[in-house]
C-alpha cells in the first residue's frame, strides 16, 4: 500500500469510528409514557436524526426538528431536518430556532426531550438574545473567526449572546431532557459543545467581554452594551451549576476524537506500522504546532527518537488560524503547507490533516496530502510555497498540486484528523 493509501485508509477508519448510524443506535433511551420530541444541531444532526428514527419502535410517538449545514440533509419521516448557514449563523437558523424552543416549552413531565448535538451547533442553533439582531450577532461571530479565539473562548461570548444556549434550552423544558452529543471540542466537556444548551454554564458575561478584549474583537454596539449590562447584574445570567433544572438532565457524549484515533491507530497496526498518539487534544496556532510536529518527525526519522521508523504519528484536536492575509484555506491545510515548509522535502515523510466533517474553515475540502517531493512540484508550478502560507493560501497551494482530499459531507465531527508518516 502506498504511503498515499496509508494515509487516506487510516482517515477513513477515524471516519467510521465516528458514524453516527452505527454510534447512536448504542444509545437510545427507552420511549417514555408521552411523546418524545426531537431536536439538535450540528453537522452530523440529520444523520444522528435518521439513526433514531431507524431505531425507534414504530409505535412510539416521535416527532422533531433538528437544524444541519446546508447540503447536510437527509431524508427523514418523523423528524424534520432544516439546513442553515455555518460558520456564521443566518435567519433560516434563527427561525428554526425560534420553533425548537416553542415546541420545547410545550413539553410535559411525561414526555421526554432528546437533544442530538454536534459540531456546528453553536452556529445552527442560533437565536439572539433580546435586544440584539441576527446581523450583529453575524458580525460578532465573523470577528471572532478571525480573532484566533480558541473554540471555547468564542463559545462562552455565544452563549450571552443566545436566548437557547449555555443550558437554556434544558431550562426550558419540564420533561426529561437526554443529550447525545459527538464532541468536536478538546476535553470533551459538553459545555463548550454546540455552546452547551443542555449544561450549566460556570461562564458569565464579565467572561464574554474579556474575551472580546483579549482577542481585540470589534463587536456591534448593541453586543457590547447588552454583554455590559449581564456584567452589571441587569439581565439574567445563564443557568448555572447547581441549579435544580440539571437533576433531569443527562448529557452523555457517544462519540469523541480519541475514539477516532485509536481506530486510525488500529489500521495503521493492521498494516505492520507502529502508530503513536500524540494526543487527542492539541491547540495552538496551527503553523506553531506544525513546527513542533516537524521537528518530532526528524528526530523520529534521523535519530530513531522516540519510536523507530516507520511509524504513524498521529493527533486530533482543534488548531487555530489568526487570518492576516487574503488566501483561501482552513487551520488543516495551514497545518500541513507550514508542516511542508518545516520539513523542506525531507525524504521518507508524508502527511495528511483533515476536518472530520469534510470541511476544512468554509472550503470544499476537508484537508489536503503532504508529500516528500510536494515543494519540488510546487516549485515546477510556481507555486511558492512560504509565501502562499504567509497569504494564508493553504487551499491554492494543495489545490495546485491536486493534493486536496475532497469528502464531501461526512455527517460527523470529531474535530481535526492529522497523521505523519515516517518511513
Amino acid at each position: 500500500m502506498s504511503p498515499r493509501d496509508l494515509l487516506l485508509g487510516s482517515f477513513q477508519a477515524a471516519l467510521a469510528a465516528a458514524d453516527p448510524l452505527k454510534i447512536v443506535p448504542q444509545h437510545m433511551p427507552k420511549p417514555p409514557k408521552g411523546r418524545t420530541l426531537v431536536v439538535g444541531a450540528g453537522k452530523a444532526a440529520a444523520s444522528m436524526a435518521l439513526a433514531v428514527e431507524q431505531n425507534w419502535p414504530g409505535k412510539a410517538p416521535l416527532d422533531g426538528l433538528v437544524i444541519t449545514r446546508y447540503q447536510h440533509g437527509l431524508l427523514t419521516n418523523r423528524i424534520n431536518v432544516i439546513e442553515a448557514a455555518h460558520p456564521v449563523p443566518d435567519e433560516h437558523g434563527e427561525m428554526a430556532t425560534h420553533e425548537i424552543l416553542k415546541q420545547v416549552r410545550a413539553l410535559t413531565p411525561n414526555d421526554l426531550l432528546l437533544v442530538l448535538l454536534s459540531g456546528g451547533g453553536s452556529a445552527l442553533l442560533s437565536l439572539p438574545a433580546e435586544g440584539i439582531g441576527m446581523e450583529e450577532l453575524r458580525a460578532t461571530t465573523r470577528a471572532l473567526l478571525k480573532s484566533g479565539a480558541p473554540i471555547q473562548e468564542m463559545n462562552t461570548v455565544r452563549k450571552h449572546l443566545s436566548a437557547i444556549q449555555g443550558g437554556q434550552l434544558a431550562a426550558a423544558a419540564r420533561s426529561p431532557v437526554l443529550a447525545l452529543i459527538i464532541s468536536d471540542v478538546t476535553g470533551d466537556d459538553p459545555t463548550h459543545i454546540a455552546s452547551g444548551p443542555c449544561v450549566a454554564d460556570p461562564t458569565t458575561y464579565q467572561d464574554a467581554l474579556d474575551i472580546l478584549r483579549r482577542y481585540a474583537v470589534d463587536a456591534p454596539r448593541a453586543v457590547l452594551d447588552h454583554l455590559a449590562q449581564g456584567a452589571k447584574k441587569k439581565i439574567a445570567e445563564t443557568p448555572k451549576p447547581g441549579n435544580r433544572v440539571f437533576s433531569r438532565v443527562e448529557n452523555r457524549v457517544i462519540a469523541t476524537a480519541q475514539q477516532s484515533l485509536e481506530a486510525a491507530a488500529g489500521f495503521f497496526t493492521k498494516e505492520g506500522i507502529r502508530a503513536a498518539i500524540l494526543g487527542d487534544s492539541v491547540t495552538g496556532e496551527a503553523s506553531d504546532v506544525a513546527r513542533v510536529y516537524g521537528a518530532l518527525a526528524r528526530q523520529v526519522k534521523h535519530r530513531g527518537q522516540p519510536w523507530a521508523p516507520p511509524v504513524a504519528l498521529i493527533s486530533g484536536g482543534e488548531t487555530t488560524v489568526t487570518v492576516r492575509g487574503k488566501g483561501r484555506g482552513g487551520r488543516c491545510a495551514e497545518f500541513l503547507l507550514a508542516l511542508g515548509v518545516n520539513l523542506a522535502g525531507a525524504d521518507g515523510i508524508h502527511a495528511l490533516a483533515c476536518d472530520t466533517d469534510g470541511i476544512d474553515g468554509s472550503e470544499d475540502n476537508a484537508g489536503a496530502l503532504l508529500a516528500p517531493d510536494s515543494l519540488k512540484r510546487a516549485e515546477k508550478k510556481k507555486l511558492d510555497a512560504a509565501s502562499r502560507l504567509n497569504d494564508n493560501d493553504a487551499y491554492g497551494f494543495f489545490s495546485g498540486l491536486g493534493d486536496l482530499v475532497v469528502t464531501g459531507p461526512t455527517r460527523t465531527n470529531v474535530n481535526d484528523y492529522r497523521a505523519i508518516l515516517v518511513l
